[in-house]
């Protein structure tokens, strides 16, 4: 885990490197200052001159001055090199999602992702920045400390042998019991996220089934469970502060009462009033470092839960990748499946798709019909290997998918989905995912193929009307337009409509695969629908069953021999009329 996160700091490592250099050099100077105090509290009480004195106090300010810049030189190289670290984590793991084949996401809920990507890298940052500084100054200091401690009080020390074992046993216990409560807080994040990411996205349904309240309550209850989990653990974290207390006040205490005696006694032969001084100051800064490091313990297990979420990221194989020559063009847009099965985990019992035989030649047009849940939208994606089949072979332009550069075949397949999204930009740019050197012209041109111009015309600002994020100022069928013209920029081999004109009137839906027929004859077009009138003039018409393929055939002969279309489309015909309306 700590060789994958340390892969992030790549260019910070000198600012980080410096860091430590800076806090070790502190340490050592917090460590001497009260050494030479004392010598200077013995100057002034055995009546040294004045200028032992002024010459002491220039070295006590000169040492301050240098523990002040070593300190603020490591605080901007720290901020510098944990907040690159930040930066470059955050950057591999969204490189790395993007690198994520469907199977892989689907392993991770996207609220998860999200916390992953907020909290649990402010987490990790923020115990780097412990690390660098304090989880470095820390055991320096103290172990400085206790070294000069013994140097000046001999004896007296021994009661941090009776003090330290105390603080760090009693520091360890808290962080133990307020571990648990800490590691629970992550997974409820994650469902806070997702309550929060569903309310925002269903907005809609939440107001027009009248469910504000329900989702108050339910957000509610989330967010008071992660209040309980942090209070119990910030109520055991406060113990630090009372045990704390009683080591330090033991300490003065002893310290006090037993080196005043031996001053008493002894006539300060033993111990005089400048080492008695610094025995309380090492004394009160061994005990701050322990309750550092304990600081430092609880954050970093608290952070260990973050850092183990963000490797599992980080660490997930992606199921597709490139082969070592991959085929670098797409010939043609035919395509062929042969003996093809499919499942989404190999772990699944069943499989979502059986025994697929299937050729389609290039330029020929496809509907595909079936219930829900006969796996049509699971086999368009195979096509341009969202998913890899699990059995069987499947070849585009005569070439197995599995031996495309990813990009190439993906370039060369658009895919246009029932629930398409368009990003925060402008109409224009949104278009221009389809390829972003489209000039207006073939904009334009994509549009009216899509039955798009027209809407986008009545806008005020045209194509430059700004989008809002997930295409919330605009219907549904306009949306669904505009990801047709969207798709047909990319120029593709392949078209895929996922039951993409579902929100598009007859009448429109008909005029777009006209549009088809004429300006793209060359493309393969599949098409999904649950309307028959949307497929009945296609080349081919595939009807699915239970992730098999129960019929293939034209429009006339599918009437004769499937009994499936045949009752679809006269449940169709007389439900709406929709057939004859095509």
């Amino acid at each position: 885990m700590i060789k994958t996160l340390a892969k992030c700091v790549r260019e910070y490592k000198l600012p980080a490197i410096l860091t430590v250099l800076f806090i070790a050099g502190e340490a050592i100077i917090e460590a001497i200052i009260p050494f030479v105090t004392a010598k200077l509290v013995n100057g002034i009480e055995d009546g040294r001159e004045i200028s032992y004195v002024l010459k002491m106090g220039g070295i006590l300010v000169a040492l301050a001055l240098v523990s002040l810049a070593c300190g603020g030189i490591a605080a901007f190289t720290c901020a510098k090199a944990s907040a690159g670290f930040a930066k470059n984590l955050r950057h591999d793991m969204f490189g790395k999602v993007q690198s994520y084949a469907f199977g892989n996401i689907d392993k991770f809920s996207s609220s998860s992702l999200v916390t992953r990507m907020t909290t649990d890298i402010t987490n990790v940052q923020m115990s780097f920045m412990m690390i660098t500084r304090i989880a470095i100054r820390a055991p320096l200091l103290l172990i400085f400390s206790i070294i000069m401690a013994y140097i000046m009080g001999g004896a007296l020390a021994t009661t941090f042998v009776i003090v330290v074992p105390f603080l760090t046993c009693g520091l360890l216990l808290v962080a133990k019991f307020a571990m648990p409560a800490f590691r629970r807080v992550f997974k409820k994040y994650d469902r806070l996220n997702e309550s929060i990411e569903e309310n925002v996205r269903a907005m809609r349904v939440v107001k027009g089934f009248s469910r504000e309240k329900y989702e108050e309550d339910k957000f509610t209850k989330a967010s008071e469970s992660i209040q309980k989990d942090f209070t119990r653990a910030e109520r055991i974290v406060a113990l630090n502060t009372p045990i704390m207390q009683i080591c330090v006040y033991f300490n003065m205490a002893f310290v006090l009462i037993i080196g005043s005696k031996m001053i008493i006694s002894n006539f300060g032969t033993t111990i005089n009033v400048g080492q008695l001084q610094a025995m309380l100051t090492y004394g009160m800064q061994i005990l701050m470092q322990l309750m550092m490091l304990s600081m430092i313990y609880v954050m970093l297990t608290m952070s260990a839960e973050s850092a183990k979420r963000i490797c599992e990221v980080l660490d997930e194989v992606p199921m597709l990748d490139n082969p070592e020559n991959p085929v670098m063009s797409v010939k043609d847009g035919s395509i062929e499946f042969t003996d093809v099965s499919f499942k989404y985990s190999e772990k699944a019992k069943k499989f979502a798709l059986s025994d697929i035989d299937l050729k389609i030649p290039s330029g020929a047009t496809v509907g595909i019909i079936g219930s829900t849940g006969s796996s049509k939208s699971t086999l368009v994606q195979l096509i341009p290997r969202l998913y890899d089949v699990t059995q069987g072979t499947l070849t585009v332009g005569g070439v197995d998918v599995r031996k495309y550069d990813i990009d190439t075949l993906r370039n060369s397949v658009a895919m246009v989905l029932q629930k398409n999204l368009l990003f925060s930009g402008t109409i224009k740019d949104n278009l221009r995912w389809g390829n972003e050197n489209a000039t207006d012209e073939e904009i334009i041109e994509a549009c009216k193929l899509s039955q798009a111009h027209e809407f986008v015309e009545s806008f005020p600002d045209g194509y430059d009307t700004m989008i809002e994020q997930g295409g919330t100022n605009v219907s549904g069928g306009q949306k669904q337009r505009l990801c047709i013209a969207r798709a047909l920029l990319k120029k593709p081999k392949i078209l895929i409509l996922d039951d993409s004109t579902s929100a598009v009137d007859t009448k429109t839906d008909a005029f777009i695969r006209a549009g088809f027929k004429k300006y793209i004859p060359d493309t393969t077009k599949i098409i999904i629908a649950q309307r028959i009138s949307s497929v009945m003039d296609a080349d081919m018409i595939i009807v699915m069953n239970n992730g098999t393929i129960e019929a293939v055939g034209t429009h006339d002969e599918l009437m004769k021999n499937s009994e499936i279309y045949a009752e679809v489309y006269t449940q169709q015909t007389y439900g709406g009329g929709d057939a004859d309306e095509a």
